[in-house]
């Protein structure tokens, strides 16, 4: 495949992913992501298809229930109807009968609990270890970023943040932030199923001619965790953030990924790390 072609196909997957997280309180159709990288219906499925391995629709849905099973944890003052519309359900069975064939448990349950049991199925407890933290909050401003999405949360991501300090490089970008975006919580995700994205702050002007493609990071209200540990603790910091400490500190969290600022990444460099979490809230 040509080089050309490799970074249009990116390009479309990329942009089709952050247009998805981004709205994913509406509709979204194919023939509108179609419509969005100027391509016909039937070129965009077979795209997606390809360079996801998975169906359009079931990724749309996945990426759906996802989110809302995480809201459901965290915003214990939201109503079921108020998280399923935030995620793009219009009809409330819909969104019942969904959540339940993917979970096993229907939003009540989950809402009520159900969640702790579930999670036991997905992680080790060897993650889960007693914390205590407060957090600052702050006013993030928006961050334009360089990206690579990998699938998995698993060592395998050094070889993405290699390629991004490469781009830098080869850029002469001296100066930058690494940046990790959390799509999905790992206590309720299989981390071999977690949406990662590893980004680099750049220049806004800067124009990139490769595969790499670039988004900003909207300017938000977050609530700021500093953090120091080793490999596998970031899994149960995001547990007890979204588990524990949202739920009692008159909070909810937004839509917004949790994205985490490495101050050293222990992912590209062996040992311990140093991490900024920021997590998108709100006011109850």
């Amino acid at each position: 495949m040509k080089k050309k072609t490799l970074q249009q196909r990116a390009d479309i997957i990329n942009k089709s992913l952050h247009y998805i997280y981004t709205n994913i309180e509406t509709n979204i159709t194919l023939e509108e992501l179609a419509s969005l990288n100027s391509i016909s219906k039937f070129h965009f499925h077979r795209i997606f298809k390809n360079e996801t391995k998975e169906n359009f629709s079931n990724m749309l849905t996945s990426i759906r229930l996802q989110k809302a099973a995480n809201l459901l944890i965290s915003n214990k003052h939201s109503t079921i109807t108020e998280i399923s519309n935030s995620c793009g359900y219009s009809s409330h069975s819909s969104f019942i009968k969904a959540f339940k064939k993917r979970f096993n448990f229907t939003p009540t349950q989950w809402k009520n609990g159900a969640f702790n049991q579930y999670s036991k199925n997905i992680i080790d407890n060897k993650y889960f270890k007693h914390l205590n933290m407060e957090a600052t909050i702050e006013i993030k401003e928006e961050k334009y970023c360089a990206y690579i999405r990998h699938k998995g949360y698993n060592k395998d991501i050094k070889h993405t943040w290699e390629k991004l300090r490469a781009l830098a490089y080869q850029n002469n970008i001296n100066k930058y932030e690494e940046i990790g975006l959390h799509h999905d919580n790992p206590s309720i995700t299989p981390l071999k199923n977690c949406n990662y994205v590893a980004a680099i702050t750049i220049p806004k002007e800067l124009k990139l001619n490769n595969s790499i493609s670039t988004f900003s990071i909207p300017e938000s209200l977050c609530a700021v965790f500093k953090y120091s540990g080793e490999y596998g603790d970031i899994i149960n910091l995001i547990r007890y953030i979204h588990h524990e400490w949202i739920k009692n500190k008159g909070y909810e969290i937004t839509t917004l990924p949790t994205y985490i600022k490495y101050i050293k990444n222990h992912l590209i460099e062996n040992g311990n790390f140093e991490i900024e979490v920021n997590i998108p809230i709100r006011i109850i």
